[in-house]
């Protein structure tokens, strides 16, 4: 898989997949969260001292192939002019003549923001005239949004048949430090998993606890696999109503991560938008980071929170996928990165 680096960028359009699908408040414009737009700006800082023609894309929200004002880009437009300190465009659409005759006038330099992907429902059915129309933009594919990897969408995993293509800065350390915890780990390694979507979880959660010293669940995920006994998978033993683990298994599960060097770390350990729910969480987090062990952590409501208690620069990884990185985690293929190490080679 070829990566930004080994691409001449001077004066090439460079169409770059982002992933700023961040979370919006009820009231139009406010973004609540802006995690993933910052760790996507060293590939779009380095395109630009590069002089590259850049053009970024990327979906937000479920807007199910129709537009939908409140979900358009402007958010990420203005929150980009803010972090970047330059002019930032935003197009009407993202495809059609209009958008390809500005991206062929476009000078080095310049970035043009293209409007929500899923604005076209040919985005989510990976339809191949869609991909062609978004390659007529750009001479090279930069993927950079690892947090959508995993979908077999137009932008994702056609766009590499007709573009040169290459990972982004942001979805080159992912791989690289996610690859790092499957196979190289510094031991013991503790895997603590908690949150929703049970199933998903714990299918990962049991192919885990093949490579982990010990693997340490949240109430729901604990339910899910309960009929697989092992010394080094530990249940809570005591819970509020499955909305928060209790003092004792704080105090076990603190005993295992001091002890620890390396910790990978997915979903909450309670109902975390309830306040009262929130101790068992907040302990853990503030363990892991006091262990000094390396330490990863993933997941949306996971990462939303540990920014929220200003807790999230102490971690050494934050992946900001949630699904692409329990399917990496799992073994599985993603398509994304699949289709960047089989594409056009040009």
């Amino acid at each position: 898989m070829r990566t930004l680096k080994d691409f001449e960028v001077k004066g090439k359009r460079v169409l770059v997949r982002c992933d700023f699908n961040v979370p919006l408040a009820q009231k139009r414009g406010i973004i609540l969260d802006d995690f993933r737009i910052k760790q996507t700006l060293p590939t779009i800082k380095y395109l630009i001292e590069k002089g590259a023609k850049l053009l970024l894309m990327s979906h937000l929200g479920r807007p199910g192939g129709k537009v939908v004002e409140s979900l358009r880009l402007t958010p990420i437009q203005n929150r980009l002019m803010e972090y970047l300190d330059v002019q930032v465009s935003k197009a009407p659409d993202c495809v059609g003549e209009e958008i390809e005759k500005w991206s062929r006038e476009m000078q080095p330099g310049e970035i043009l923001l293209l409007e929500n992907l899923r604005f076209h429902k040919e985005e989510e059915e990976n339809n191949e005239g869609f991909a062609k129309e978004l390659a007529k933009l750009g001479d090279i594919f930069i993927n950079d949004a690892f947090a959508v990897c995993h979908r077999n969408h137009a932008s994702i995993v056609r766009i590499p048949k007709y573009l040169p293509s290459g990972a982004g800065f942001l979805l080159e350390k992912e791989v690289k430090v996610l690859s790092q915890i499957i196979k190289k780990p510094k031991k013991p390694l503790i895997v603590i998993i908690g949150g929703s979507k049970v199933e998903d979880k714990a299918k990962m959660a049991e192919r885990l606890s093949e490579i982990a010293d010990f693997s340490l669940l949240g109430n729901l995920i604990a339910k899910e696999i309960k009929e697989k006994k092992s010394e080094k998978i530990l249940h809570p033993i005591d819970n509020k109503k499955n909305r928060d683990i209790g003092e004792k298994t704080i105090k076990i599960f603190k005993e295992k991560i001091f002890k620890a060097k390396t910790i990978f770390w997915a979903g909450p350990l309670g109902k975390i938008e309830e306040k009262k729910y929130q101790k068992g969480t907040k302990e853990i987090a503030k363990a892991i980071i006091d262990s000094g062990a390396f330490s990863v952590v993933g997941g949306g409501e996971t990462v939303e929170f540990i920014n929220k208690i200003g807790l999230i620069e102490k971690f050494n990884h934050v992946s900001v996928g949630g699904g692409a990185m329990l399917a990496f985690l799992a073994g599985e293929k993603l398509p994304g990165l699949e289709a960047l190490k089989n594409g056009n080679r040009n």
